[in-house]
């Protein structure tokens, strides 16, 4: 598959409240997408690092300038026939999940189109639905959130995930726990926490969560094995599972009993499916996790949930939950699975941008070609 043009786009969709986090808050998210051609067929990638490198060490603006200034340009007019031909196209540039997966995803988009296949079966999948869980930032009230809270179990969500940072972490699974005792409930940490915090965590284990999802570092799988070894409850790798070198490490050093997958943060879908199959084998199970992408970026998270050992519900959304308007013409929806509980289904083609929307909330564009 000859690659004859790439176009990137940065760009930045207004929430329709801040999202807030262990590493901060944002408005709106910044995304980088880019539009790869082989004659003429073209399909889409999306990537979405945030605004500034508090998740991980990439930012948007940077992805863009990366593959602009070097990715990009390594990929125009050379033959590209697999994922991994791909990832060894560019793997000479150190690190960069995030901008190596916008061009990875994009291929596995242009790689179905032009073998007129759903983009889940050209990755291994063999069923078309998968669960998803409910997850809810900081609040400005904790009566606010049991709200919340209770609203999404009564429509059937299988889980809960509460985003857990100082100043919003113990008395708030207290309160949260003592209202659905039963639930099954887990925190994200993003990071904000040490080995010092190993009290906090003891503590935590009587409240029988699901699991503490990055409590420490983000690039950190040595003090989450000294973690994982002093807790009851599960350790899940977010942050720090950015390739796959790393979730061979984390697997040696018994870091975790959980995995979060994004195709974003581990350099595209290629690398996603190589750490599914090496947690697979190492009897890990993992999720699928998202940036807040828009649909272009979550119909591949989509895809790739699809595959057997995503069996945790996943972290995909509506469109409605974040954005007014979704970028893309057709926005991802929610649909019940054969037990009712909401879910969402593979996706026969994939989204693509409205014209008029890219346009307007394009940051920056370049053209190699």
């Amino acid at each position: 598959m000859l690659i004859t043009r790439l176009e990137l786009y940065h760009i930045a969709m207004p929430l329709i409240s801040p999202w807030r986090t262990a590493y901060g808050e944002d408005a709106a998210i910044e995304s980088v997408l880019c539009r790869i051609s082989s004659g003429s067929v073209s399909a889409w990638g999306e990537a979405s690092p945030l605004a500034a490198p508090c998740y991980s060490p990439e930012w948007a603006g940077g992805i863009f300038a990366t593959c602009q200034r070097w990715l990009a340009p390594a990929l125009l007019n050379v033959d590209v026939t697999s994922g991994e031909g791909l990832q060894a196209r560019l793997a000479h540039f150190k690190g960069n999940p995030f901008a190596k997966a916008v061009l990875d995803t994009a291929w596995w988009a242009l790689h179905g189109r032009m073998q007129n296949q759903p983009l889940h079966r050209l990755l291994g999948a063999t069923r078309d639905h998968v669960a998803v869980g409910a997850d809810f930032g900081v609040t400005d009230r904790l009566e606010d959130l049991v709200e919340q809270v209770g609203n999404a179990l009564d429509q059937g969500f299988p889980r809960v995930k509460l985003k857990y940072r100082p100043g919003w972490d113990l008395p708030m699974v207290r309160t949260v726990r003592e209202a659905f005792p039963t639930a099954t409930l887990h925190i994200d940490c993003n990071s904000g926490y040490s080995l010092d915090d190993l009290t906090m965590f003891q503590e935590l284990d009587e409240l029988e969560l699901a699991m503490f999802e990055q409590p420490l570092a983000h690039d950190d799988v040595l003090d989450h094995a000294a973690l994982q070894s002093r807790v009851k409850t599960p350790v899940c790798l977010d942050e720090s599972i950015s390739s796959v070198r790393q979730v061979e490490r984390a697997i040696a050093l018994k870091s975790c009993r959980y995995v979060n997958i994004k195709p974003g943060r581990v350099g595209g879908l290629t690398n996603a499916v190589r750490i599914h199959n090496l947690c697979q084998e190492a009897g890990i199970p993992c999720w699928v996790g998202g940036m807040l992408e828009s649909a272009v970026g979550v119909s591949h998270c989509i895809a790739l949930a699809m595959l057997p050992n995503f069996t945790y519900p996943a972290d995909i959304f509506p469109s409605s939950r974040f954005y007014t308007t979704d970028l893309a013409e057709t926005p991802i929806e929610l649909t019940a699975g054969p037990d009712g509980v909401p879910g969402v289904t593979a996706l026969a083609q994939l989204p693509e941008p409205n014209p008029e929307r890219l346009r307007q909330l394009t940051v920056q564009h370049a053209v190699i070609a």
